[in-house]
């Protein structure tokens, strides 16, 4: 599986790849995390949100090791891995002679394509553009595939999951007259009779995977080319962009090649501007969620120990912009990129402080220890961190398993099952709409419903009836929203423990070299 050889990857090398930084990066900025960093390829550097006292002076090896450790491996099961591996998949498509043979594509063809369909931002573009129609489906079904053959059936661990989402499939994707068997089962493309044949459940998925993804990139990748050219022509920003390219396509040169070169030496982190007070990403997630719900211009907010450049605005690929003010950068990416920015000390840190920075940066954790009572400010911005939480390899779950909190996982699981559940019943119209939510209801009911389970949840009893009333009609009901806020003020704690062992891990890391 892709997603394992990522993981196996040294990120040293992972960070050649403009499309990985990319991806990355969009990761690393979701807001269930407390360090947020960014890396801008164009300048090899590395800007921390929130800044390290200003004491510090941390070394580029430091901070990779701590990415491969405690962020790499939740990248790796996140959906944004999977829409990474996507990504690639249709980008050596489009860099291939099969793509300029079969549809008649030239160099320069190939080039604007890329230049569409690369990053997070392109994929979020391809997939906008497939919404609603068989695309859509076929692309469901390759990431959930994509997932499953990833697990191992055999790991007691991975079994419930690899089970769960082959019955998902089964009442979806490969239902009779479903999109996905249609176009990819017994009557459709050369591999049809290698699929019929197949001897396992997992050849199979895997063949109908493959067939999928060429009907999206032979059929929906050229569609949606023709779509961006389109939009971009009626695009007063975007004439540059086509004026070059009609220019490859006088010249009809062969595309140059990607320049993916790193440079080891010249990888740096980004001095602090001289940050008082003690390092507290909880702190910092509170400023910026008070900014963003007050509306207020991104440049207002200048108190001390805030950056004066409270938005990051990330190029099309990996971060070759420069991070810079844009007004509009918390809309691109919700509160998920606040921003480090602003000229201070640049002055190294003399090795023999070293021992007397670690210590004050350790007990510089004390004031963010979680409060015993339920604070406004971290319930305002949990549900914005649980629904980055599903898309961001659970580390949050990970935290409760390992503390041994079986009421407070379930719980986490319960509203990432609510929130999976919302967007499927309130778009009746989507295919597969009626099997998923009826799937999805029966699950929940079936989990955390029951009356055994729900006179040992601490959320209202009220509460969990009606919504398990509503559930197993698989309709949509306001209960939802009334659960997801109960189970907040249960884990709001948590949380905050959350955040300050990620604080605390973090500084680890940074100050044991010096």
């Amino acid at each position: 599986p892709l997603a394992a050889a990522i993981a196996s990857t040294n990120i040293w090398h992972l960070l050649r790849d403009d499309v990985f930084v990319d991806f990355f990066n969009t990761f690393l900025n979701l807001p269930v995390f407390g360090q947020t960093p960014v890396y801008s390829n164009s300048r090899s550097r590395w800007d921390l949100w929130p800044e390290l006292p200003s004491c510090l002076d941390p070394s580029p090896p430091d901070l990779l090791a701590w990415l491969e450790k405690h962020r790499l491996p939740h990248f790796c099961k996140s959906s944004l891995c999977l829409h990474l591996i996507l990504c690639q998949k249709l980008l050596e498509f489009v860099r291939s002679g099969e793509a300029a043979k079969l549809l008649n594509w030239q160099s320069a063809d190939q080039w604007l394509l890329e230049k569409c369909i690369s990053g997070s931002q392109g994929m979020w573009r391809f997939r906008a553009f497939i919404q609603g129609t068989p695309g859509e489906e076929l692309t469901d079904f390759w990431l959930t595939t994509e997932r499953l053959l990833g697990l191992n059936k055999l790991d007691a661990e991975q079994r419930d999951t690899y089970l769960s989402l082959v019955h998902r499939l089964k009442a979806t994707h490969l239902r009779e007259g479903s999109s996905v068997v249609t176009l990819c089962g017994a009557t459709s493309g050369p591999k049809s009779r290698c699929i019929q044949t197949s001897s396992t459940t997992r050849e199979m998925l895997s063949m109908m995977q493959e067939q999928a993804l060429f009907v999206i990139q032979s059929y929906w990748l050229p569609k949606f080319f023709i779509h961006c050219k389109m939009g971009m022509a009626e695009e007063e920003s975007c004439q540059p962009l086509l004026q070059e390219y009609g220019e490859r396509l006088s010249r009809a040169d062969s595309q140059e090649p990607s320049d993916f070169s790193l440079n080891l030496y010249k990888m740096h982190i980004k001095r602090s501007r001289g940050s008082s007070g003690p390092y507290c990403s909880k702190k910092s997630k509170v400023k910026i969620w008070t900014m963003v719900k007050v509306g207020r211009n991104t440049q207002e907010m200048k108190a001390p120990g805030f950056p004066a450049q409270p938005g990051r605005h990330l190029g099309p690929v990996g971060g070759r912009e420069e991070p810079c003010v844009d007004k509009d950068a918390l809309g691109l990416f919700p509160p998920a990129t606040p921003a480090v920015g602003g000229k201070g000390r640049t002055t190294s840190l003399q090795r023999s402080n070293g021992g007397q920075c670690e210590d004050e940066a350790l007990s510089d954790l004390h004031p963010s220890a979680p409060s015993a009572q339920q604070p406004a400010e971290t319930l305002s911005f949990l549900p914005w961190a649980l629904s980055a939480e599903g898309c961001a390899g659970r580390p949050f779950r990970h935290f409760l398993e390992c503390q041994d909190r079986p009421v407070e996982t379930q719980l986490l699981d319960l509203w990432q099952d609510l929130e999976e559940f919302l967007p499927v019943v309130l778009d009746p119209g989507r295919e597969n709409s009626f099997f998923l939510r009826h799937l999805i209801g029966e699950k929940i009911s079936k989990s955390y419903l029951g009356e055994e389970t729900i006179r040992q949840l601490p959320l209202e009893v009220e509460t969990l009836r009606s919504l398990r009333n509503h559930l197993m009609a698989a309709e949509f009901s306001p209960w939802i929203y009334r659960a997801q806020k109960e189970i907040c003020k249960v884990l709001c704690c948590s949380y905050e423990e959350f955040l300050a062992d990620d604080d605390r891990t973090f500084l680890q890391f940074m100050v044991k070299g010096m």
